[in-house]
């Protein structure tokens, strides 16, 4: 069946324009006019997104199995004490799909390549929100509950994921209408400094990350004595933080292919490693959230302020509610235009009654 498909063709880095190259990236690209048909079939062949895709969408469904499995077999409804995982496992659920689309629809136009990402930006803020939640919750030091850092630490959180979202997409164009609009469409900042640009995006996400988990560093790297919450999920929030680190590091080298262009077009190009490091220290960090869960609820019911909706899902809300205003304000610059909207309106009507 799949012999009688005609496949999309791949093209090099220099049949294809500048908004779609990959640093070091030089074949396997797709036609940057894709149909949506074409974008889904691409996904049965191997081009430099192929396993992008797949290293997204595949684990999109073992986290879904995760929260499916909470909200089957625990009192969800009434146990306010499970709402931050499952905060959590949702917006688990959604970065890698968000990723996963944006990489698979990204060559249909140079204005939907942008668009896509903003969502996918938007999707990460979001988990960056929904960790937040869950450390806040489950996995702060016992020294730090009711301080005055937890008291605030969700309500940064949740500024940090809104200028997290609107600063990876000025990243990619800059301002909207000041710096670019529907007739416009510069890279601005990269098409002057692609260095910028890949810098505002590593900051974009570096500073939630690094604020969203003070009390794990505090925690596993800084604490001693009485009130650390030193136990066996410890290790485990070693292992998502170095992996989280790794990502970093290969997200912002472009190794291995660096090192030669050409050779890791398609399979193990520093994208595909930056995706399956982050699943896996998503899999880490969800154990890790579990167990301080299990082991610390007694304590943390008696002790920490209560969970409510409020700092759980009507914070998640608020957030992509903002995030959400955001990409609709930086997706308006693009497709907005206000010239072609006023043609129309200045086109003569036909008089009523007229025979044509």
């Amino acid at each position: 069946m799949l012999s009688l498909i005609k496949l999309p063709r791949v093209f090099t880095i220099n049949q294809v324009p500048k908004v779609f190259h990959e640093d070091s990236i030089i074949s396997g690209y797709r036609h940057p006019h894709s149909s949506a048909t074409d974008c889904v079939l691409s996904l049965f062949q191997l081009t430099n997104e192929t396993l992008n895709i797949w290293t997204h969408f595949l684990p999109t469904w073992y986290f879904l199995w995760k929260l499916l499995t909470v909200v089957l077999m625990q009192d969800v409804w009434h146990d306010a004490y499970t709402w931050p995982l499952l905060v959590f496992l949702l917006s688990a659920c959604m970065y890698p799909l968000a990723s996963s689309c944006a990489h698979t629809f990204s060559t249909m136009s140079a204005r939907a390549r942008h668009v896509c990402f903003f969502f996918d930006y938007g999707a990460l803020s979001f988990y960056s929100l929904g960790s937040a939640i869950t450390y806040s919750a489950y996995v702060i030091p016992e020294r730090w509950v009711n301080s005055t850092f937890h008291l605030y630490y969700i309500p940064i959180a949740v500024f940090n994921t809104v200028v997290c979202t609107a600063l990876a997409c000025y990243s990619r164009l800059g301002l909207p209408f000041l710096q670019y609009n529907h007739d416009i469409i510069k890279r601005f900042p990269e098409c002057n400094s692609p260095k910028l640009g890949k810098i505002l995006r590593i900051l974009a996400f570096a500073y939630p990350y690094l604020f969203d988990n003070i009390p794990v560093f505090y925690r596993i790297f800084v604490c001693t004595g009485e009130g650390c919450t030193d136990n066996e999920t410890n290790t485990l929030h070693y292992h998502h933080t170095v992996l989280a680190f790794l990502t970093a590091f290969l997200f912002a080298t472009h190794l291995p292919e660096r090192l030669a262009p050409g050779r890791f077009d398609y399979i193990g190009h520093s994208h595909q490693l930056f995706h399956v490091c982050g699943i896996i220290g998503t899999h880490f960090q969800m154990q890790a959230i579990e167990t301080d869960m299990s082991l610390r609820r007694a304590w943390l019911l008696a002790q920490a302020p209560p969970i409510t909706f409020a700092n759980t899902v009507g914070a998640s809300l608020l957030s992509v509610g903002l995030s959400l205003i955001v990409i609709y304000v930086f997706s308006l610059a693009l497709y907005w235009n206000p010239a072609k909207k006023s043609r129309r309106s200045r086109k003569p009507k036909t008089p009523s009654g007229s025979s044509n």
